[in-house]
């Protein structure tokens, strides 16, 4: 492998059963993602951590806090910022589903990094979150023992969906058998929180700049999925997290979504406008 995208052994079967019609795609469920960005002296560092290698679904890549929608993302919630409406309008759904997935955003970040985008009002933050009360609360919310809404009720807390800015929408390929409509966010680092590996899915987590983790990729030693690469590469341009969360609302959100297709007795595995993961199948071989 060139570089580091990550390529399971199943893919070319899958692809040639999709393209043959003996394949059924799967309904994706819908994700968040949120890429947490903090400054330092040499431009921002995103905050990443590495999938268990035992995981089944792109074990050993690196990746962002993240998660599939829970039902109860749309219960009753404490809310600031842009109104659902707005955020559906934003994010190309119905209201309720808009602030499941905005919730979602912030409940996988608080779950996987420890980091809570909410405060006592709706201009405000909490601090450190790292004391025993507030891990029991993040184990009960990981346990499904409470709803995001309910925790956030029980400490009087506002979901500050200001603080998120929708970034790109990409959706798992139809021949994954595992499949998720993802919203990836950019969010930054609030005064006085820190991150650690709360994931019992990662076995590492690192802040690293973009830049820095995408030559690592093409150097074929950090392990990426093409959204999170294509990700990196787009947050290189920006000197400050503040910068990037600025450049947020003029993103397009057209969903990127794998095609398949036959191509003299091969078959062409692309990635609209991300042609550095086209990959060329022969029609009884490996990926070239």
């Amino acid at each position: 492998m060139a570089n580091g995208q990550w390529y399971p052994p199943e893919w070319p079967d899958r692809i040639r059963a999709l393209a043959a019609g003996n394949l059924t795609p799967a309904a994706p469920k819908r994700a968040a993602t949120v890429m947490l960005l903090r400054d330092a002296d040499t431009g921002p560092a995103v905050h990443m951590l590495r999938r268990r290698a035992s995981m089944a679904f792109a074990g050993g890549a690196y990746a962002y806090p993240g998660g599939g929608v829970d039902p109860r993302d749309e219960h009753q919630i404490r809310w600031a910022g842009p109104t659902r409406a707005w955020w559906a309008q934003r994010l190309g759904v119905d209201e309720a589903a808009a602030q499941a997935i905005v919730c979602a955003a912030v409940r996988e970040t608080y779950e996987e990094a420890g980091v809570l985008l909410a405060g006592p009002t709706p201009d405000s933050v909490v601090g450190d979150t790292t004391g025993e009360d507030w891990e029991a609360d993040r184990a009960a919310v990981v346990a499904r023992d409470v709803s995001f809404a309910e925790f956030l009720d029980r400490r009087g807390l506002v979901l500050r969906s200001d603080l998120l800015g929708a970034w790109t929408r990409w959706i798992t390929p139809e021949f994954e058998p595992r499949r998720y409509d993802t919203w990836f966010f950019v969010a930054a680092l609030p005064e006085g929180q820190r991150t650690r590996n709360a994931s019992t899915e990662a076995d590492r987590t690192v802040w690293i700049r973009p830049a820095e983790a995408a030559d690592s990729y093409d150097k074929g030693e950090l392990l990426m999925m093409p959204p999170t690469i294509a990700t990196l590469r787009q947050l290189t341009p920006y000197d400050s997290a503040a910068q990037a969360l600025a450049a947020a609302p003029e993103r397009d959100l057209t969903p990127v979504l794998a095609q398949a297709r036959l191509e003299d007795g091969e078959i062409v595995l692309s990635w609209p406008g991300h042609d550095e993961f086209t990959k060329h199948i022969p029609t009884g071989g490996a990926p070239a």
